[in-house]
């Protein structure tokens, strides 16, 4: 018998994985991270999805991240751990690992690389439900997984038991409006299905549609901010939380700390939010995981001024 599946809500940011110089990773500076996340208020954390680099890592390396944030948070507050592969088999691998850690939620994409049609995506989802006793979040993520999930079939599979919630990085605010609306006009059956945004400058606008929380990658960088904004909108005070919100998308141009002709916009933004970690005390290095390319010395600089103008540093 299925475990009864919890509402997942609040800010619950994607963690980032600290390397080594040597590209291990770095216990103690994501034990640190932790406390640093936990310390500032949030309500849960994601670890092994994209922020945390978990395209980049070893299989060993995914099960040390998610037994190092288990153990480190303790109870505190939920975590969720990425799934994330291409095939249905590997994700159950992945699934029956952090289940065995004692996460306490998955978060998978659709099955990516072959083309796959909705069908097998929702089977997908139903046969990881069928094969490991964790709630699952679907990972909509078009730009990687080039599958934007349906909404009814989420809906569905959640009316059915499979979801437990969806974290929404399509950046499609008209598609996750009307999945909302959906959502309420289904009643009782999905009432406990958590619709949670993945993007870090529209937060207030998506809490005032309706979603659950946010999965904001900027909240590793300045996880008080998030936490204050979703109090401001929880007591609706939407003038306060706009002014928030404002500063935060402020902030989060440190990601073009590097220009599109010399590395990905990946390397440039995943760069820039280690560097900032680096900055604020918080991690000892900065490294990100191959074929990433670091940032430089004036690219650390346009960092370091973000964090300055936010009031960080």
């Amino acid at each position: 018998m299925k475990t009864p599946r919890p509402r997942f809500t609040g800010i619950i940011p994607p963690v980032c994985t600290p390397l080594t110089p040597e590209l291990g990773v770095d216990v103690a500076s994501l034990r640190r991270l932790v406390e640093h996340l936990v310390g500032a208020g949030v309500d849960g954390l994601f670890v092994l999805g994209s922020t945390s680099e978990v395209a980049f890592l070893t299989a060993e390396q995914r099960a040390q991240v998610a037994e190092t944030v288990v153990e480190s948070v303790s109870g505190r507050v939920p975590v969720l751990a990425g799934v994330i592969d291409m095939t249905t088999p590997r994700v159950i691998e992945h699934a029956e690992t952090a289940a065995k850690i004692g996460v306490d939620a998955m978060v998978a994409t659709a099955p990516f690389y072959t083309r796959t049609h909705p069908a097998e995506i929702a089977r997908h989802f139903r046969l990881l439900h069928d094969a490991v006793d964790l709630p699952i979040f679907a990972y909509d993520l078009p730009v990687s997984v080039h599958s934007k999930l349906d909404g009814a079939m989420l809906l569905d599979l959640a009316a059915d038991g499979v979801l437990c919630g969806v974290k929404d990085s399509s950046g499609d605010d008209a598609g996750l409006r009307n999945l909302l609306v959906q959502r309420a006009d289904r009643g009782a059956d999905v009432a406990g299905f958590s619709v949670l945004t993945g993007s870090e400058t529209t937060v207030d606008a998506a809490l005032a549609m309706g979603v659950d929380g946010a999965v904001p990658g900027l909240a590793n960088v300045d996880p008080e901010g998030y936490v204050q904004l979703l109090r401001t909108c929880r007591d609706g005070d939407w003038v306060t939380a706009r002014t928030q919100q404002e500063r935060l998308l402020r902030l989060m141009r440190l990601v073009d700390a590097a220009p599109s002709t010399r590395m990905g916009r990946g390397s440039s933004a995943l760069g820039a939010f280690k560097a900032a970690l680096k900055l604020r005390g918080v991690i000892a290095c900065a490294a990100t995981a191959p074929p990433q390319i670091p940032l430089d010395d004036a690219e650390i600089a346009f960092v370091r001024a973000h964090l300055i103008e936010a009031g960080l540093l």
